[in-house]
């Protein structure tokens, strides 16, 4: 077990859809013969190796088992070594106390007593040998004390920075219990205070201070193998609005969920926020915020910034990278997808995952209603990202299953915004993403008009206003339908457009309901009603998981409907009989690498997949990709 200080030689992964990359960090470094006894203690190695390019020599009676690199060649060679600049590499093994405070590595008190006297762990640890599931155990019994959920998180937190391998396990195992932990909705008020909670960097900063220096700064990164990016710049947190740096719990959860939902291996995966300020005046004048004490760069510089991340990582990483745009605000969320949409991997989790988990969600839904979606009218309280990504989204089945021009399934999905219902009469004045939007009707300022209106089958807020769909609205589309469909998918809870309760109740329990935040089941006149949690974590793991298996190099939308239809078909008969138009997230690995397996099927049928040849099975080759969190045996 080799681990290193400072970089990396190795990127330590072997999957079947990843291949270790045989490049070094800042030059190439070939260690051709190198004898080293690993059972000899650390620190009483008399030797030494330094490496100069492609040759190895020895150092006798060197202090330390350290390999050091040798700068190269210069007219100034014969000046005192003082005077020299070197860089600092070191390669040393594993053990000891180094090898408890590596959390890749960290086993704990699962060290066995063999692996103790090999790796020098006699008298650091307890003499108790614990198994990985008892570990689990106590971890779990630990967390269920604390009652404050970010105290929850922090706990998780702090047990990854660990051990990487128990936090994987631990989620996994109890996934429905923990996912609000580690993400929504406890993630939104951990960004708040991610200053007075910040204990440990995770993931790279890159602010203004790094213009010109982005490739520099990636090198840093002591991966070299990366394969998905989550980025944001912090600009449009969830419904909290702008946290600009410490938008970064966003990132690091959204990566957690990729390994632990979808088997992703922890590695690979690289959080990254760009700091360009913020123009929250809070968080300025916080003395333990963490970002850039300055007012949000907008126009060229924000562009250039941003561009000259893309090429970096593009030129850094490959064409297969995976860059994941999260919570940018509107009016940059949508133009980066169409600037970068063509010339790398890109895919915008609000727009086109939370879309994608909706109308899965509605799939499932018309099962209990009847009819196809063409049959439905949809109104959108909400008209930004996720907003108008899930209405085209809606508007691209329909066209699919009836051949119909999109121009022409668009008019069955109408959307209010602050202004109102979105109408022809305002297309001048619109900004161009909701334009598609704007039918012929009279101008309709507030929702219940537009419900009474447009007297749609499927309600849907985005609107990240808390309650916004009052008694009156959820009355008169109970008074509509037989079975209205409630989607209030805000996040986080407090910004819901309406409870479960509420909606059961209001409804008279005929509503058919789902959130993007949790909420417990609702005992309404003797019937136990179950919401749905149309969660983005359903897709984009396995979503994520597909492109990487099959090294596609685009995203086209017909991968996210292959995703939609993938999760709408995990959805069995004994879900169904339940109530549930999601499944349980118990299975949620099972559903990703059925997901992963349809996306990269579609890749593969539009050219877009390059590892071939393509598997036959890509249920069973999605599975046998998942990073496993095992504790593994060492010599």
């Amino acid at each position: 077990m080799i681990s290193l200080t400072t970089t990396s030689f190795l990127m330590g992964v072997s999957t079947p859809c990843s291949t270790p990359s045989a490049t070094g960090r800042r030059r190439p470094v070939a260690l051709k013969v190198v004898s080293m006894d690993l059972h000899v203690r650390a620190g009483e190695r008399s030797g030494s190796v330094v490496v100069d390019n492609n040759s190895v020599k020895e150092i006798p009676n060197a202090p330390s088992p350290v390999f050091e690199v040798e700068p190269k060649s210069t007219p100034a060679a014969s000046a005192s070594t003082e005077e020299q600049i070197m860089t600092p590499w070191s390669v040393s093994v594993a053990s000891g106390y180094n090898l408890l405070r590596n959390p890749r590595h960290n086993k704990e008190l699962a060290f066995t007593e063999k692996e103790r006297d090999a790796h020098y762990l006699r008298g650091l640890l307890p003499p108790t040998v614990l198994a990985q599931n008892v570990q689990v155990k106590k971890m779990l019994h630990n967390i269920r004390r604390y009652q404050v959920p970010l105290l929850k998180y922090m706990a998780m937190m702090d047990l990854q920075e660990r051990n990487e391998k128990m936090f994987y396990r631990l989620l996994i195992d109890h996934v429905e219990e923990l996912l609000p932990v580690v993400y929504t909705p406890t993630v939104g008020e951990a960004c708040q205070k991610y200053g007075s909670i910040f204990r440990h960097p995770q993931g790279l900063y890159i602010s203004l201070r790094e213009k010109g220096k982005i490739l520099e700064v990636l090198r840093n990164w002591p991966e070299r193998n990366i394969q998905v990016i989550v980025v944001t710049d912090g600009e449009r947190i969830l419904g909290l609005g702008d946290l600009g740096c410490q938008g970064m719990g966003i990132p690091v959860g959204k990566l957690s969920l990729y390994t632990a939902l979808g088997g992703v291996h922890p590695s690979v995966c690289l959080p990254v926020t760009i700091d360009v300020g913020t123009n929250n005046e809070e968080l300025l004048n916080d003395e333990f915020y963490i970002g850039l004490r300055q007012k949000r760069a907008t126009g060229q510089e924000y562009a250039e910034l941003i561009d000259e991340f893309m090429t970096a990582v593009k030129q850094h990483y490959g064409e297969k990278l995976l860059i994941q745009f999260e919570d940018f605000a509107n009016h940059n969320a949508f133009d980066l997808l169409a600037k970068y949409g063509a010339t790398h991997l890109v895919f915008n989790d609000d727009i086109q995952g939370t879309a994608s988990v909706v109308l899965a969600g509605l799939i499932t839904a018309l099962k209990f209603v009847g009819g196809s979606l063409a049959d439905h009218r949809f109104l959108f309280l909400g008209a930004g990202e996720a907003g108008t990504g899930i209405a085209e989204l809606i508007a691209l089945e329909i066209s699919k299953q009836t051949n119909a021009p999109l121009e022409e399934t668009r008019k069955k999905v109408w959307l209010v915004d602050s202004k109102g219902l979105i109408v022809i009469s305002r297309k001048d004045t619109l900004q161009h993403f909701k334009k598609p939007w704007a039918h012929e009707h009279k101008p309709i300022k507030e929702l219940i008009d537009a419900v009474k209106e447009i007297k749609p089958t499927v309600l849907i807020g985005t609107s990240g206003v808390g309650r916004a769909f009052t008694k009156e609205v959820v009355e008169t589309m109970a008074s509509i339908n037989e079975k209205p469909i409630i989607f209030s998918l805000s996040n986080p809870t407090s910004q819901s457009e309406c409870t479960a309760e509420e909606a059961y109740k209001w409804s008279q329990g005929s509503a058919i309901f789902a959130s993007g935040s949790p909420f417990d089941p609702v005992n309404y006149k003797g019937k136990v009603f179950v919401p749905g949690q149309s969660n983005n974590a359903y897709i984009f793991p396995g979503f994520g998981l597909g492109l990487i298996m099959s090294g596609t190099i685009r995203v086209h939308d017909d991968l996210l409907l292959a995703a939609s239809e993938a999760l709408a078909s995990q959805v069995t008969q004994d879900d169904f009989n339940r109530g549930l138009i999601f499944p349980p997230f118990a299975k949620i690995r099972k559903i990703s690498a059925h997901i992963a397996a349809s996306v990269a099927a579609k890749a593969y049928e539009l050219g877009l997949a390059t590892r071939l040849p393509q598997p036959r099975d890509l249920v069973k080759y999605a599975e046998g990709c998942m990073y496993s969190p095992s504790y593994q045996n060492y010599r």
